[in-house]
């Protein structure tokens, strides 16, 4: 890890070019613990809020622990960080990558952002103040998705990449601790919050699960998809792993420890990929009850756990939709795409 000069984000209070776009009916809410107005289920100032700023395609979203703030990343090489209420505004950029923005997240504590980039670097940005704390350079490839562990700094983070390796690195020293040796090339990653279990899943089809106290080789292998895997995401009990592959399904396994029969719990089908070949991410929402996955449809696809049904297919945007996230708190979802833009829109109750 390189610990140079902070780079200072640059502020946007004064850059039109970054908007939230609020039906001129709407009004705006603060965030307040008071009950959602009439007829609406979240605390946004509109039911679907638009964002734009970005100059390219938008990979990856997150929110903050917290529900306040969003951070997303670009292949314009930005990071942009938004207020989630009132006019949602563009109140930072983090700029230092020298190529696209490929995956993001934030420490439990939501001080911290973990950045991956096809520039084949990982940084690690206070968000507070919007400076770079650590650049880490020592993988040879597109370092395409980052996963982050800790009880609130992002203590322990693992990264995957294009050079057949997933690295894992403690916020504490300058290098890498332990280096994890592929075949081929690796598109996810996951880590449990303990961070002693390692997901990564790549052009192989396949999904290898390594824990860190029994040495380099896998202690599983996850197989059923037939293309290549882009998206991984660990529920938040940390029970079962979902995944987004190329072969146009969305499938959930059972990682317990002991588990009778197969690990493939269910498949979740209607999304699917594009000729683009993006790194379509998937994800759960805090409760366990619904999934979400990228897709080139240009449509934003929510599922049902309990009972693998679709609940929402959300049309909108003009591109291949890349990551869909969920709101820590409440019925919101955010998503970002390839058209340059990023939604929130209240889910009904």
């Amino acid at each position: 890890m390189d610990e140079g000069p902070e780079d200072e984000a640059r502020r946007t209070g004064a850059d039109d070019s970054a908007l939230a776009t609020v039906p001129e009916s709407s009004g705006t809410l603060a965030i307040s613990s008071a009950p959602p107005a009439p007829g609406r289920t979240s605390h946004l100032a509109a039911s679907t809020m638009l964002l734009t700023g970005h100059a390219a395609a938008v990979y990856c979203l997150q929110f903050n622990p917290m529900g306040d703030a969003l951070a997303t990343g670009s292949f314009d090489k930005t990071i942009l960080l938004w207020d989630v209420y009132e006019d949602c505004k563009n109140y930072n950029v983090l700029a230092g990558h020298t190529n696209a923005v490929l995956d993001l997240k934030w420490s439990p504590n939501g001080s911290q952002i973990a950045s991956a980039s096809a520039d084949k670097t990982l940084m690690l940005w206070d968000s507070n103040k919007g400076t770079r704390i650590r650049k880490c350079k020592e993988h040879t490839g597109c370092v395409n998705s980052v996963a982050v562990a800790g009880d609130k700094v992002a203590a322990l983070i693992a990264t995957a990449s294009d050079d057949r390796t997933v690295k894992l690195w403690d916020n504490r020293s300058r290098r890498s601790v332990q280096t994890i040796e592929h075949r081929f090339q690796l598109l996810a990653v996951a880590l449990s919050a303990d961070g002693k279990k390692v997901f990564a899943g790549g052009i192989d089809n396949s999904i290898q699960v390594w824990d860190m106290a029994k040495g380099p080789a896998p202690l599983d292998v996850l197989e059923g998809h037939s293309e290549t895997v882009t998206g991984l995401s660990l529920s938040p009990d940390g029970k079962y792993l979902l995944s987004n592959a190329m072969d146009n399904t969305v499938r959930q396994w059972d990682v317990r420890p002991f588990v009778t029969g197969g690990r493939l719990v269910q498949v979740f089908q209607g999304g699917t990929h594009g000729s683009d070949r993006n790194l379509l991410r998937c994800a759960w929402s805090q409760d366990g009850e619904m999934v979400s996955a990228g897709s080139a449809d240009r449509a934003v696809h929510v599922w049902d756990v309990p009972s693998g049904q679709e609940l929402y297919y959300l049309p909108g945007h003009k591109g291949t939709v890349n990551e869909v996230v969920f709101h820590p708190r409440e019925p919101v979802i955010a998503s970002a795409s390839s058209d340059k833009t990023c939604y929130l829109g209240e889910l009904a109750g």
